[in-house]
């Protein structure tokens, strides 16, 4: 029976994280103290470069791995347009200037935003009570 592309991804993450954590084992050669500062640098903002060169190693593995294990199941892998480029979407209906219609429907009538507040009806600001 094939697999669901979750259970997929799902079984190349676990994979991955386990690599990861064995790999910062290795590098920490028994040491606890290392190990600890090893995950202690760790966090949000941490980038691929900051990562220990055997980590590095065990997630470039990993992706690999885990690229050859998708197109063995039998899912699509392709060559977006780059890093960094914006992912391209199907294009489901739209006006002809490629701009996408409005959520809830056209706008109503008098009702555009950059209308000063007293001219509009019933908009504004109060009257002013007399002293």
């Amino acid at each position: 029976m094939p697999k669901s592309a979750t259970e997929v991804m799902q079984e190349v993450l676990l994979a991955a994280v386990t690599d990861a954590i064995v790999a910062l084992k290795d590098a920490s050669k028994g040491v606890p103290n290392i190990l600890l500062r090893d995950l202690g640098a760790i966090h949000a903002n941490t980038t691929f470069a900051d990562l220990p060169p055997a980590l590095q190693a065990a997630i470039t593995a990993s992706v690999r791995s885990g690229f050859n294990r998708l197109l063995k199941e039998g899912y699509s892998v392709s060559i977006g347009s780059g890093p960094g480029a914006a992912p391209t979407r199907p294009q489901t209906g739209g006006r002809e200037d490629g701009r996408r219609p409005r959520p809830n429907g056209p706008r109503k009538p008098g009702g555009h935003r950059n209308t000063p507040r007293g001219s509009r009806p019933g908009g504004g600001k109060p009257p002013r009570k007399p002293q």
